[in-house]
């Protein structure tokens, strides 16, 4: 889970737990802990904060492997682009990600973020060249996206073993985004 992220791994518990709270008293990136059922699974922030342009990122997404793909993690990304969009009236929410990460885009796509592009040596990340692929939810698409993840996170989108009816993609790609004259 380190590999694509400009830290990590840590040897031990400690040194995690000193990087977290060097970073804990940052407003930019803004980190949350996502908590499960009491246990922490995994953090994730609002980044480059920009209020005169009304935009916003959520990165440093790092869950770990009991967090991975759970509706708890479909959940907190939801809650995030719902305090994004509802609580701070941003008009535009981002995902950047290496561009080799392919679990990330498919993330970013299942989760509703349109692909813009891929900017091509942005940064230097442990010592190679990372493209990064861009990928943005704006403040028009949002209602159509809250009620696909409404409607994903119903109980009644669930079996009762847990399992999904409809996917959350579906739901997403059911609701194209709109076009601009």
């Amino acid at each position: 889970m380190w590999t694509y992220l400009p830290y990590g791994p840590f040897p031990e518990a400690r040194s995690y737990r000193a990087w977290v709270e060097e970073v804990a008293g940052r407003e930019d990136p803004l980190f949350f802990a996502i908590v499960v059922d009491g246990r922490a699974g995994g953090v994730a922030s609002l980044a480059r904060i920009d209020v005169s342009a009304g935009s916003i990122e959520v990165g440093h997404v790092a869950f770990s492997p009991s967090l991975q793909a759970t509706t708890a993690a479909t959940e907190a990304m939801f809650l995030l682009m719902a305090e994004v969009f509802d609580e701070l009236g941003y008009r535009r929410y981002e995902w950047k990600c290496d561009a080799l990460n392919a679990a990330s885009r498919r993330a970013a796509s299942r989760l509703g973020f349109v692909y813009e592009g891929t900017f091509r040596q942005a940064v230097v990340v442990k010592g190679r060249n990372r493209d990064t692929a861009w990928f943005s939810v704006i403040d028009t698409e949002w209602p159509r996206l809250r009620a696909a993840y409404q409607r994903w996170l119903s109980p009644d989108n669930f079996d009762p073993d847990g399992r999904q009816r409809l996917a959350l993609s579906t739901l997403t790609a059911q609701h194209p985004a709109p076009t601009r004259n």
